[in-house]
């Protein structure tokens, strides 16, 4: 389930490198989940359903003064590797340049959005 996300973040990061500024992703609930959170905290453009392609996302990317403004994706629990944070260890937590996204019961929520709700859950990404 959680590939297409991996797989996204990569395609996101090597496209930033090479300074485009569209990126094609397969469509799927989850990366649409995560591609409303990176346009909510300004991290994209923006992304639509591909008029070439009705199976894919437009991932439109942000630059500013020519740098990407994503400048960091590190990867917190891989598919073969997980783990979970209750909510007490999520409190623990302090991103000041950056978020961190959590797979919940509630779906994908940033890491204030879990102190919000008190949830814990698995730590899958922090961008900065």
């Amino acid at each position: 389930m959680k590939y297409y996300l991996w797989e996204m973040f990569t395609k996101i990061k090597n496209a930033q490198q090479a300074k485009k500024t569209v990126v094609y992703q397969k469509k799927k609930h989850i990366c649409f989940y995560v591609l409303n959170i990176l346009w909510d905290e300004g991290y994209i453009l923006g992304f639509k359903t591909s008029k070439i392609n009705s199976n894919m996302y437009e991932i439109f990317l942000k630059y500013k003064n020519q740098q990407p403004c994503i400048k960091q994706f590190k990867f917190l629990s891989k598919p073969g590797n997980k783990s979970y944070y209750k909510l007490n260890q999520v409190w623990k937590i302090n991103v000041n340049s950056g978020i961190i996204l959590f797979s919940t019961n509630k779906g994908i929520l940033t890491i204030n959005d879990c102190k919000k709700h008190k949830l814990g859950g698995e730590p899958l990404i922090l961008i900065k």
